[in-house]
């Protein structure tokens, strides 16, 4: 969304009516600001940034004071005013491995007693892009947290926004590079291509030669699982086995297209899948159980997200991403970037290892006769 200011000063004489305001006053807020002087608060934002820049004032959290040459800023903490600090946070469910992440970014916040503004949204960026910009521009968050689409000719334009907003931006589950050179966002990542390979090398430690893959073909999770996987099948010498990218737990295809793997695992004497996520893992044991083969006596399982993996019967081994460290890192980023006055702060990239959690779905496989 595009927020047009109505006819007013020319953006050099604003940004002097900012300054002689500060000089009259001491300390400015930008929704002050941004009332007193008839415009968006976005474009308060840019034009403080912009003076900040320039040497002329100094921003403090919510708002900004005139630059005095010779103070310690370092000696100064941020101006709060009566608010604390306030983060958006846009992801794309409020249902499914989100939670956790969204608890260890609250857990984070707490001792700062820090204010989370939560939305969440629908994988599509045109929605994530409006509740973005209504945190900024309505809300007045002092930077964002999101797990935004970064695909396509919308998810790059949803990126461009991101990297041009007027308040700090850290990435969750996400990372992007922006511009000419490529510049890396901030960004806190679990290593999923890490997960993946360490599921393959604890199947190939318990015998498998045959290890399969089954992925969601919509799950921006997808590319990193199936790296991992690739990867340590080629590092281990382990043979070709089958490569599913089916539909979600959801669709009413999702058994046959259950059986259609289970059909190529016993005609390639397949004998272990990692499958992405819980729930299609959870719908082909029960796929398994109705056509008697038994897992793990015939075909081991491995899940890649461990929301509801031991909740199986049997209980799933499953991968577990970070996610509550995920989301206590990026407020801790966000944080950091908020306390950098001068914007001298080089961009962090966090990539934080998943766990292998084993039960009793993944054994030795199966005696082969002959």
């Amino acid at each position: 969304m595009t927020v047009s200011d109505p006819p007013g000063p020319l953006p050099y004489e604003r940004r002097a009516q900012v300054v002689d305001l500060l000089r009259r006053r001491g300390v400015v807020r930008v929704n002050d600001l941004a009332a007193e002087l008839d415009v968006s608060v976005i474009t308060i934002r840019r034009d403080i940034a912009l003076l900040a820049s320039q040497g002329v004032i100094r921003r403090v959290r919510g708002g900004a004071v005139l630059h005095e040459p010779g103070v310690d800023d370092d000696a100064a903490p941020p101006d709060t005013g009566d608010r604390a600090l306030s983060v958006g946070m846009v992801v794309p469910s409020l249902t499914y491995y989100w939670p956790d992440v969204i608890r260890g970014v609250r857990a984070a916040a707490g001792p700062s007693s820090a204010r989370v503004v939560l939305r969440g949204a629908t994988y599509q960026a045109d929605d994530e892009r409006r509740q973005l910009a209504w945190l900024v521009e309505s809300m007045a968050v002092d930077g964002l947290l999101v797990a935004p689409t970064t695909t396509g000719e919308e998810g790059e334009a949803l990126v461009r926004w991101l990297r041009s907003a007027a308040v700090p931006v850290v990435l969750l589950e996400r990372a992007a590079t922006v511009g000419p050179y490529r510049e890396a966002m901030e960004s806190v990542v679990s290593d999923h291509t890490l997960g993946a390979a360490m599921a393959v090398r604890h199947l190939a430690t318990l015998g498998h030669r045959r290890v399969g893959v089954v992925t969601c073909a919509e799950s921006p999770t997808t590319p990193h699982v199936r790296r991992g996987w690739r990867q340590a099948c080629e590092e281990l010498g382990l043979a070709g086995a089958p490569d599913a990218d089916t539909v979600d737990h959801g669709h009413p295809s999702l058994p046959e297209a259950l059986d259609e793997v289970l059909d190529a695992c016993l005609a390639s004497g397949t004998t272990a899948l990692l499958i992405h996520s819980d729930r299609e893992a959870i719908a082909l044991v029960e796929r398994c159980q109705a056509r008697g083969l038994r897992v793990p006596g015939d075909l081991s399982v491995v899940a890649y997200d461990d929301e509801v993996a031991e909740l199986c019967d049997p209980p799933l081994t499953a991968v577990r991403p970070p996610k509550d460290s995920v989301g206590r890192a990026a407020f801790e980023l966000l944080a950091a970037r908020l306390a950098d006055r001068d914007r001298q702060r080089a961009a962090h990239r966090v990539v934080i290892a998943p766990r292998l959690i084993v039960r009793t779905s993944s054994s030795v496989p199966p005696a082969r006769s002959g």
